[in-house]
């Protein structure tokens, strides 16, 4: 019997991991960074031990740290989550050797299952379905280029050590591939720190479906269902849903057989994830296996009443699984999105920062898996997802239409997120009919302007002013006060605009230009204004940090500051020269120097963060006045990079 469960993670998967654990009686051991410290995490745990700085290679990486955390605290198990550790081969082994049971797959499924290239080979030996392609032992240049032209275009490159999108590359001619190969090695190597690479025959606007499997000691190994993975951006899953509205039961029972072999096949034990494309045709084909539990497996929760953790703690112990094949029932639809600190509007930039508020919405059939509050810190050492947003309907609509209400209802404010562009996802009429591919989001928004930040509209604005001009005494009405005429001066996306703010009795008027707007304020609470519009009465969230207020309403968020008493300076926008890090990150390339042309979109830096690669790309045409930074570099967001001239410079004498 276990008794001590040390979680080697953090956020959210190490909070859902900690709240299974204690409901089961087990006491819990967090890990955690200098950066950690105040994490939520860290408080839920029954003890918690810091690991090392912020660097995810001297902390949560740092498998030597976290066993003697277990050590020094008495634990007898370790739940990798997801990510770090979780399919290292190397550290199962390790957590072994010292004594402690590794909560998932023994290490040599783990590290079969961790190369893309020997899981093929024996996938194809077990009799499972895969893409063609090449995946042979010599992955050089020259190899891969010849092999290319055996398999045709278009054709995926893909890290074989690689997940979440991570050094893999579309190449839809021969003219790409060289330098494709080259970024898809260099992502790689960042990534993983192992640049081999493989190539695989792209399946053209595919479905990307998933199977949960289970496998005990004992020789039992069953199948959980499906989850539908289609709507990605970057090949980084973005909506998961189950059961997938593009699977029928024959489909079902085919691919989760399959997945059930795959297990077999490598000795599985514990909880894996078979990927599997699946053609127009309804054609599946092997992708990989997650040798852990995935970020979406809560909708398989929601579908099959089973909690998967305390599924893998059964496993671990020795039991049998807790459910045959024959006894596994889905009921009903959940459908989850990755709730992220991320710009839509400005290339989906992940986000840093305080946390100002942030409040989950509540409501039946809702489930939200965090590990932030309000008040907390989002770091640029880690991912930047907020949430994972479940809802689980008695069918696919009513779990859609809760989702988007949820997403709408939640309050973040302090960061920018990607929630109003995932209520849009659910809300399409093509997701909502079942049809959405991997080429959706591609197809749906690549050139959505609405993306981009927009103007705000005169009510929004009212609802700001108002707020701002009466400030946080919490007065009942604004009946008491003479009536006057105030001018207010509002900055939104370096954008400033006047307002006049009229006061009447109980009504303000709000005039700019020759819009108008009137409202009736009714009372101010610290973060709730009501008021009532064109008969109408309603409520406004907000929270004042200084002189910025953030401001949520009608399924809306915005966020303004008060410039009024300040003197109106000029702004930097798009067209000005002056190109900024959009993101804080390390600089790994840097293309162009002082007096080079440059056209309008030409990438000029390669920026890294979240062990992605970011091009940053010239706003203007002209010429290259200053480099201001070098390869090596750690930049912060918005720090200035490199000047570009309208003119060619002077020549000097």
């Amino acid at each position: 019997m276990l008794r001590k469960l040390l979680i080697a993670n953090r956020g959210e998967i190490a909070v859902r991991v900690i709240r299974t654990a204690s409901a089961l009686g087990y006491r819990t051991v967090a890990v955690y960074s200098e950066a950690d410290v105040k994490s939520l995490h860290v408080e839920l745990a029954d003890e918690a031990v810091c690991i090392g700085p912020a660097q995810v290679s001297a902390s949560y990486l740092n498998a030597g740290a976290v066993i003697n955390a277990a050590l020094k605290t008495g634990a007898d198990c370790i739940h990798p989550g997801y990510g770090f550790l979780s399919e290292n081969a190397g550290f199962a082994n390790a957590c072994k050797d010292a004594g402690l049971v590794f909560i998932g797959p023994p290490s040599e499924a783990i590290e079969l299952m961790g190369s893309k290239r020997r899981s093929k080979i024996a996938m194809q030996e077990a009799g499972v379905p895969v893409v063609p392609g090449y995946e042979g032992d010599n992955a050089s240049d020259e190899e891969l280029v010849a092999a290319a032209a055996d398999i045709g275009y278009p054709l995926m490159i893909k890290a074989s050590a690689g997940g979440g999108g991570r050094g893999m590359r579309l190449v839809e001619q021969e003219s790409e591939l060289k330098e494709s190969i080259k970024r898809a090695r260099s992502e790689a190597r960042q990534a993983f720190g192992d640049d081999e690479l493989i190539l695989e025959k792209a399946v053209i606007e595919p479905r990307h479906i998933e199977i949960q499997v289970f496998a005990d000691r004992q020789g039992n190994a069953v199948y959980l269902g499906e989850r539908d993975c289609s709507v990605q951006r970057r090949h980084q899953k973005v909506v998961e849903e189950a059961p997938s509205p593009f699977v029928t039961p024959e489909l079902r029972a085919a691919m989760g057989e399959a997945a059930v072999t795959a297990a077999l096949a490598c000795g599985y034990e514990g909880a894996g994830t078979v990927e599997f494309l699946v053609d127009k045709e309804r054609n599946f084909y092997f992708l990989e296996m997650n040798t852990r539990l995935q970020v979406e497996h809560p909708v398989t929760e929601l579908v099959t009443g089973q909690d998967l953790v305390a599924w893998q703690l059964a496993v671990a112990e020795g039991r049998p699984l807790p459910l045959a094949q024959d006894d596994i029932e889905l009921n009903g639809h959940a459908i989850e999105v990755r709730l992220y600190a991320e710009d839509p509007g400005n290339g989906f930039t992940p986000q840093t920062g305080l946390l100002h508020a942030f409040q989950p919405s509540e409501g039946e059939g809702l489930r939200f898996d965090t590990g932030v509050r309000s008040g907390d810190t989002i770091s640029p050492h880690y991912d930047p997802m907020l949430a994972k947003v479940i809802a689980w309907g008695e069918n696919r609509d009513q779990a859609r239409r809760r989702l988007i209400r949820a997403l709408e209802d939640t309050t973040v404010f302090g960061i920018s997120t990607n929630r109003y562009f995932l209520s849009r996802i659910i809300a399409n009429e093509t997701f909502g009919a079942g049809d959405a591919t991997t080429a959706f989001l591609q197809q749906a928004f690549s050139q959505d302007p609405s993306l981009k930040p927009r103007a705000l509209t005169i009510r929004e604005l009212a609802l700001a002013a108002c707020i701002l001009d009466h400030g946080t005494s919490g007065q009942a009405a604004w009946s008491n006060a003479p009536a006057t005429k105030t001018p207010m001066k509002l900055e939104s996306d370096d954008t400033v605009v006047e307002l006049l703010v009229s006061r009447t009795g109980e009504q303000l008027t709000f005039t700019m230009g020759d819009t108008r707007h009137e409202l009736i304020p009714e009372s101010l609470q610290e973060g709730l204004l009501c008021f009532i519009d064109n008969g109408v009465r309603q409520h406004c969230q907000y929270h004042r940090q200084g002189d910025s207020l953030y401001c949520q309403a009608f399924g809306q968020s915005w966020s303004v500051k008060d410039v009024t008493h300040q003197p109106t300076a000029g702004v930097t926008g798009a067209g000005s020269g002056r190109v900024q890090a959009s993101m804080d990150g390390a600089i790994i390339e840097v293309l162009v120097e002082t007096g080079h042309r440059v056209r309008q979109g030409e990438t000029l830096v390669i920026l890294e963060a979240m062990k992605m690669e970011h091009p940053v790309r010239a706003d203007r045409d002209g010429v290259i006045g200053q480099v201001l930074a070098s390869k090596g570099d750690q930049v912060k967001r918005s720090q200035l990079l490199i000047e570009i001239s309208a003119e060619e410079p002077m020549e000097t004498v």
